[in-house]
């Protein structure tokens, strides 16, 4: 069964760093794009950051350019997210996913694998 586990997440304070992983298994992505996204308590599941399937392109959301990192290894199937200068609305579940099938690469429907979520806190 395919299945995508997230990792990383934690407590930490305001200029701190994290470093997500998203590991893969049950099936390879690594002819697809990869994104991830974030889900603060009472707030819709919103876009973080995406990558091609061969890690040429990525995309941010606009809060988060030049603080965070999208990469990924193909060969180990897995996606990370390194999250710089972390601010206290960095703070939500964040969600690995895979996107296999079409519509737009910038929001959930666009993606048709999840991961169960990693939360990261980041206190003022």
């Amino acid at each position: 069964q395919e299945q995508l586990v997230e990792s990383g997440g934690g407590l930490v304070q305001t200029g701190g760093s994290l470093r997500l992983s998203c590991a893969a298994s049950g099936r390879t992505f690594s002819s697809y794009p990869m994104g991830w996204f974030r889900q603060a308590l009472g707030k819709a599941r919103e876009f973080v950051s995406t990558i091609s399937w061969n890690g040429v392109g990525t995309y941010y959301t606009d809060s988060v350019k030049g603080r965070f990192t999208i990469s990924r290894d193909n060969a180990k199937n897995t996606v990370d997210l390194q999250m710089n200068n972390l601010k206290p609305e960095d703070t939500a579940v964040y969600y690995c996913a895979a996107k296999t099938i079409g519509g737009s690469h910038y929001n959930t429907e666009g993606y048709d694998v999840w991961g169960q979520g990693t939360q990261v806190t980041v206190s003022s």
